[in-house]
This record gives structure tokens, C-alpha cells and sequence, in this order.
């Protein structure tokens, strides 16, 4: 079949859209898979679909494919591109949408800069609930947080454990640049207490409203920039004591901005969405 889609990203985080209300889309994992891939497909870390919602009082069902071919909970760049999308397309004539994901109901607005805005929710702060078991460890407070020591490579790391929808470990290094992310990464992903994997966070403190980070997707890889990573990471800093809402986040491929006014609150996730090219793809 022809495929039509919409090449986006968010701070460099790089998206295939596609209108699955306007086109018929039964695709296996092996087919998405096709698609992310950046020498045989169009290339993306995640795959975005738009459709219409199973819920009443929700305007869109969002659906996300990381470049493996397996579908997952929450992307928050990818929520930036979603809303930037249907309104280009105009699917909808409104700045502010609800959408309904697997993880629950988002809500992204237009700002009137053009910068796109997304209410993630209040973290899962509760180890059971992101999903980690932390049977038999022993955990370390510092602030309003626990760290939980994990052994990666022969070494023990701390980590706070968050979930935004999807399930994150976060640990604070010193010199990001020089961090073996890529050999940490798939170690961490896969350790057997995340049950259904984990993004790997990486992040350095530079002040307590500014911090660098880097995120090994799960199913995908290190990528140029991740919203619930970003967001993670703050919930993770400020409930250790180590940073102040709202935080400046600086990425590879950008930058996100994130506030979080504490347990129960929603995390405000803010940032570029931008359209890079469309096109046709037979399958």
C-alpha cells in the first residue's frame, strides 16, 4: 500500500506522523520497524499515529512505535509533534487538545509563540507501579527521594526510578560528555528489575534551574533529545533536593523547558515541534 506521513521533530528527537483517519493503517512490527529504519525505511526513533479517540470527551487516540517495532506508552516530544500536526493538518480548529494515550489522557496546547506545551501528568513515584522491583535492596534517601543501588558493568550506580507513562532510572554523572552512554545504556534498559525495560537517564547538574542530559531509549537507542526523559529527570533533581522549578534542559538536540510544583502535581513539559518535509512510502 501507499503510505502517506509527515517527517517532525522536537529538538531534534525525529518522528514519522501518520493520519490514521484519513488512511486505513494495519501494520505488524515488523512493518514499523521498516519504516524507523534510517537506510531502508524513512528513518525515526519513534513512529507517531494518529487516530480517532476510544473515549468520550478525548478529540484524538495517540499511538506510539519506537524503532524497534514495538508500540509503547508515552512520548512526550512526540505529543508536541502530535498537536503541531493536527492542527497543520486541521483535524481539529482548537490550540488546546485532549488526547487519549496508553498511559493515560494528555493534554498539549498551542502557545501563542508557537512553542507547544504538554500537561504530562503527575509522575508514578511508587517503584512497584513504574515498574521496578526493588526486592532486597536497600535504598538510599537523600531529600524526598531513594536512590537505589544497581549493579551496572560491575559497578554500583544509584538511581531514582520515575515513570511519565513509561518507565525511567535516572542517575546524576558528573562529566555527561565523556559518559559511556552507549555501553551503560543497554545494561540498564534490560536490567531484569525493570520488568518491562527502562529509558536510561543520564543527567549533570550545572545549577539548580539548569541541567544537561542524555536518555538511552528503550527500544530505540540514545536519542538527540526525550520529553519524559527531560521530565524525569527534573522530578528525580528536585525531589532530591538538587533543583528548583522550572529547569532548563539542555540535550544534543536542544533544549526543553519543565516545571513541577511537587508529589500530586502535574509535570509541564514545553518546547519546539517543528515540520521537516512530507511524503509516500509504498509498503
Amino acid at each position: 500500500m501507499k503510505l502517506k506521513f509527515t517527517k517532525m521533530h522536537g529538538a531534534g528527537n525525529d518522528f514519522v506522523v501518520i493520519d490514521a483517519i484519513n488512511q486505513n493503517i494495519q501494520f505488524t512490527p515488523e512493518q514499523w520497524k521498516q519504516i524507523a529504519d534510517r537506510r531502508f525505511g524513512i528513518g525515526a526513533d519513534q513512529i507517531l499515529v494518529v487516530e480517532r479517540p476510544q473515549q468520550p470527551d478525548v478529540d484524538f487516540r495517540y499511538r506510539i512505535f519506537n524503532a524497534d517495532g514495538g508500540e509503547v506508552e508515552q512520548c512526550g516530544n512526540g505529543s508536541r509533534a502530535f498537536v503541531r500536526f493536527v492542527i497543520e493538518k486541521k483535524l481539529t480548529d482548537k490550540n488546546t487538545i485532549r488526547v487519549e494515550t496508553m498511559s493515560g489522557i494528555i493534554e498539549p496546547r498551542m502557545e501563542p509563540d508557537g512553542s507547544i506545551t504538554v500537561d504530562m501528568g503527575a509522575p508514578i513515584l511508587e517503584p512497584i507501579k513504574v515498574p521496578f522491583d526493588a526486592t532486597g535492596l536497600h535504598g538510599i534517601a537523600q531529600g524526598n527521594d531513594t536512590l537505589w543501588p544497581i549493579e551496572i558493568n560491575a559497578k554500583s550506580c544509584l538511581f531514582s526510578v520515575v515513570s511519565m507513562g513509561n518507565p525511567h532510572a535516572v542517575q546524576v554523572v558528573e562529566h555527561l560528555d565523556t559518559y559511556p552512554v552507549t555501553h551503560e545504556g543497554p545494561e540498564i534498559e534490560h536490567h531484569v528489575r525493570f520488568p518491562r525495560r527502562v529509558n536510561a537517564g543520564f543527567m549533570q547538574i550545572n545549577d539548580r534551574q539548569h541541567i544537561s542530559l542524555r536518555v538511552f531509549e528503550r527500544g530505540t537507542g540514545e536519542t538527540l533529545a526525550c520529553g519524559t526523559g527531560a521530565c524525569a529527570a527534573v522530578v528525580a533533581g528536585i525531589r532530591r533536593g538538587l533543583l528548583d522549578s522550572p529547569v532548563r534542559v539542555t540535550m544534543h538536540g536542544g533544549e526543553l523547558f519543565i516545571a513541577w510544583q511537587g508529589a500530586g502535581k502535574p509535570v509541564m513539559l514545553s518546547g519546539p515541534a517543528v515540520t521537516v518535509f512530507e511524503g509516500e512510502i509504498n509498503l
